[in-house]
């Protein structure tokens, strides 16, 4: 079982005090997770600026920084909140060559691109499927055989509903017999419920401050480290 550590998000620094923005608060942070039990990162770059993007230069750097540091295959993300034009979304990612693996979600506008960009540079595919909508949009791009793994989101609701979606995202999969590892997280008050369920399913994992600021018991996370000592403990049974 994979537990991947996400460690920031898109969303402002002032949410948590421990969110790691900078290259060598990033690097640092994963050092931790990996400590902690981490087996990937997931992380949003950002430019000097403080502000989330998809730069060439930027990107390649703060992965290759942060997997030199922590030793584990080092993600990224492709969000449309970043640059929302999917033609120049598409010509950035294609200039990347250091990071492992990128997310891509499903539902924004020229995710088939993002992913053929992808694929050319040598860079893994996280597909991101937060419905069953989206699961029949990955089946019918023709490139689900060829993704690292299936990110299967439920992005909202209470933990019944959350964890339901994520069983019916599931079945959806399997009847369009993509084989593909599949990661579970959930967002909010419903990350616990969906991390466990995932565990119950042998499925990856991940956790981090951009999917909660809690641990199970409902306290306060005091990083993203604490996070996942709290999801290893749960994979571990």
């Amino acid at each position: 079982m994979l537990l991947q550590a996400c460690l920031n998000g898109p969303r402002d620094a002032s949410v948590h005090p421990a969110l790691p923005v900078t290259a060598d608060q990033l690097a640092a942070d994963a050092v931790a997770c990996v400590r902690a039990g981490a087996g990937a990162i997931h992380l949003h770059p950002r430019g000097r600026d403080g502000r989330e993007t998809l730069e060439p230069a930027v990107v390649d750097d703060v992965a290759r920084r942060v997997a030199a540091a922590c030793g584990v295959p080092v993600g990224v993300a492709t969000g449309a909140w970043v640059e929302p034009d999917p033609e120049r979304r598409r010509a950035l990612v294609a200039g990347w060559r250091v990071p492992a693996y990128a997310s891509v979600n499903l539902h924004e506008d020229g995710a088939v691109e993002v992913m053929r960009a992808l694929l050319a540079a040598g860079i893994g595919i996280e597909a991101g499927v937060w419905t069953v909508e989206e699961a029949e949009a990955l089946a019918a791009t023709g490139l689900a055989d060829r993704v690292l793994r299936v990110l299967v989101e439920p992005m909202d609701g209470d933990d019944d509903t959350a964890t339901a979606r994520a069983r019916e995202i599931d079945a959806c999969l399997d009847a369009h017999g993509i084989a593909a590892p599949r990661l579970h997280h959930g967002e909010g008050r419903a990350t616990w419920a969906v991390v466990g369920q995932g565990v119950a399913l042998g499925r990856d994992i991940r956790v981090g401050l951009e999917d909660t600021l809690v641990l199970p018991e409902g306290r306060r996370a005091s990083g993203n480290a604490e996070l996942v000592v709290a999801a290893a403990r749960l994979a571990r049974g």
